[in-house]
């Protein structure tokens, strides 16, 4: 049995986020038929219809915007049945280009919120792991950069704690990737075929992780939305001392930041003969700095 690592990404249109995040979530492949049809409850619960039926997807930036809170507190929360009745409304007056009232205005943001918090409780019931690299927006590489075709050092970090993860569970990891640019793909790619085939690390590495991504489409694979999710709150909520001093979202950060806490993976690392206390999100200061 292996272990599906979903991949996305958050903050890579240097637009507003004040990170660049990679990563997502780990799920054993035996709990996702079960997280599969957890989820597809949720949407029911949440909106009172499957978001696919509509032309929705659940995505961080979507569920957890400024103007979704902000409508979300137009009314006092609503009884679940009639949150679901106006969210419902809302949607399909969406498609019919109508405009919404205000107290469906409001059951869509509670119902947003609701995903959230649906989504990180279904993750820590089906026990998994996220994992994720985080840099500061738009840090840009040197000029003359040595090993450009090679994975930056905040990805080789992603991947090294997904490792130490599957070689304590003795278990194998296949990588699952949302598509994007098909261009920006096929370069990751052979920036991660590089890292594992020419390099001694990536090539013990590849021991527990099989290093040949699966590509599908985020509207057709719920574990890849709830990736999407967990980055977009660390990269709003998520923050430890060593970080500096980032700017972040208080909302997303109260709420979401313990859950985070409790679902990144924390274990022990090696390197060089020694064993070090390891976490599963990591930011990195500067990703093309060499480290001795």
């Amino acid at each position: 049995m292996s272990w599906l690592f979903f991949i996305d990404e958050s903050g890579h249109d240097h637009k507003t986020t004040p990170l660049e995040v990679r990563g997502g979530v780990a799920l054993h492949i035996s709990k996702l038929w079960s997280f599969i049809q957890g989820w597809q409850r949720l949407e029911r619960d949440a909106f009172g219809v499957d978001l696919r039926t509509v032309g929705k997807e659940a995505k961080g930036h979507k569920l957890l915007d400024k103007d979704r809170i902000r409508w979300s507190r137009q009314t006092p929360p609503m009884p679940a049945a009639e949150r679901r009745k106006h969210a419902q409304q809302f949607l399909q007056k969406g498609q019919n280009k109508e405009r919404p009232t205000s107290s469906e205005f409001a059951a869509y943001g509670q119902a947003c919120i609701e995903m959230a918090r649906g989504v990180f409780d279904l993750l820590l019931s089906h026990e998994a792991k996220v994992f994720a690299s985080a840099i500061r927006r738009g840090v840009k590489p040197p000029r003359n950069l040595e090993y450009a075709d090679y994975l930056r050092k905040d990805h080789v970090f992603l991947f090294e704690r997904f490792y130490y993860f599957l070689e304590n569970k003795k278990d194998h990891g296949l990588i699952v990737m949302d598509e994007t640019e098909k261009k920006l793909d096929k370069k990751f790619v052979s920036r991660m075929e590089a890292y594992f085939t020419r390099t001694a690390t990536g090539r013990n590495r590849t021991y527990w992780i099989v290093p040949a991504p699966l590509f599908v489409s985020s509207d057709m694979t719920y574990a890849v939305q709830a990736a999407d999710i967990c980055l977009y709150t660390i990269n709003w909520g998520f923050r430890v001392p060593l970080w500096g001093d980032l700017k972040q979202r208080d909302d997303i950060a109260s709420e979401f930041g313990p859950k985070l806490r409790r679902l990144q993976w924390e274990g022990d690392g090696f390197r060089n003969g020694q064993t070090f206390r390891s976490y599963g999100i990591v930011f990195v200061p500067d990703p093309f700095e060499s480290r001795s």
